[in-house]
């Protein structure tokens, strides 16, 4: 899971009941551990009381698999970096974050899909689309 579903599934869009869709479709759902810390981020940024990122928070830990980063995800993260700038130079999108490195690597080593709207994974084989098209 991407910090854009989760982000969707909070506001109540859409796109969040597409992600949750998928998800009480999937057998397993994971979210790689730095979207908590964007998640934290993103809502103490706007203001968010610490309960309230709590709860959002305690919600993901709840209905996924909380991913960590270890040597091979680094790795991995490294090049996804590389093919994210790369296609991002292509298509005139802004500079992937090592953020979204991270999502796509943890997506490929665990053999998984990134449910999301962010522009930077549409496309690619790993992404389940949440996203408005055109």
């Amino acid at each position: 899971m991407d910090t854009y579903a989760w982000i969707e599934i909070f506001l109540g869009s859409h796109q969040g009941e597409k992600a949750k869709e998928v998800i009480q479709n999937s057998e397993e759902a994971y979210t790689p551990d730095i979207v908590l810390a964007e998640i934290a981020r993103k809502y103490l940024r706007e203001g968010a009381k610490e309960q309230t990122i709590n709860e959002r928070l305690k919600t993901i830990e709840e209905t996924s698999e909380i991913a960590h980063i270890d040597k091979e995800t680094a790795i991995e993260s490294a090049k996804c970096y590389m093919e994210l700038s790369q296609k991002a130079r292509k298509e005139k999108l802004k500079t992937p974050s090592l953020f979204d490195a991270i999502i796509l690597a943890t997506a490929k080593t665990l053999n998984a899909k990134i449910i999301t709207g962010d522009e930077h994974f549409k496309g690619l084989n790993q992404t389940i689309w949440i996203g408005e098209t055109p």
